[in-house]
């Protein structure tokens, strides 16, 4: 009880920043905020994305590219549905590199109408990791949602999936829109 009685601002202060120090270093470890908003429903789709690497071929930003699966298809520039985006992540795509992430495909689950003896050569590889259903809807509709149609990358975009702590952004910035020469010197638009 003394030593409390000598020391109750410095006890006090330490209190103070142990309990500061916890709330600030998921933030400060991760460079993001420690909860995605939950303003957006398809978040969970963009998590899993993430988690399933889809970004490996794909990237962040949905434009494809050269992966592990070699160059894979723009999900920007893609004109697939819903319904099909959600059988090519369950099922893949046979005789390429766009593996499937569905439990039992091509086994207890037919997929783009074949078994397995039936894609033989052209049997589309295994994901790294199985998903759920509800799991490959979500895809799909953060797909459709955030990325399906929506022209060259952004800053924002990048940001937005990034948060504002990533490097990787700044090949966007640089790139960001500038007021040609006449609109910056006149404020009006020509």
């Amino acid at each position: 009880m003394m030593i409390f009685n000598r020391f109750p601002a410095a006890v006090g202060v330490l209190l103070a920043i142990v309990v500061a120090l916890n709330f600030s270093m998921p933030t400060a470890v991760y460079g993001q905020s420690a909860q995605a908003p939950a303003t957006d429903p398809t978040n969970a789709g963009k998590v899993v994305f993430s988690r399933a690497n889809c970004v490996g071929c794909h990237k962040w930003h949905g434009n494809g590219g050269g992966g592990y699966g070699g160059d894979a298809l723009s999900l920007r520039k893609t004109e697939m549905t819903r319904d099909q985006i959600i059988e090519t992540v369950g099922c893949g795509r046979p005789g390429t590199g766009m593996p499937f992430f569905m439990r039992g495909a091509y086994d207890e689950v037919k997929c783009h109408d074949m078994n397995r003896q039936d894609a033989g050569a052209q049997m589309p590889p295994e994901g790294g990791t199985f998903l759920r259903p509800k799991d490959i809807e979500a895809v799909a509709d953060y797909v459709i949602a955030h990325i399906k149609g929506a022209g060259e990358p952004t800053y924002a975009e990048c940001v937005t999936f990034f948060s504002n702590t990533s490097r990787v952004c700044d090949v966007y910035k640089a790139q960001a829109p500038k007021p040609d020469d006449a609109t910056a010197s006149t404020g009006k638009d020509q």
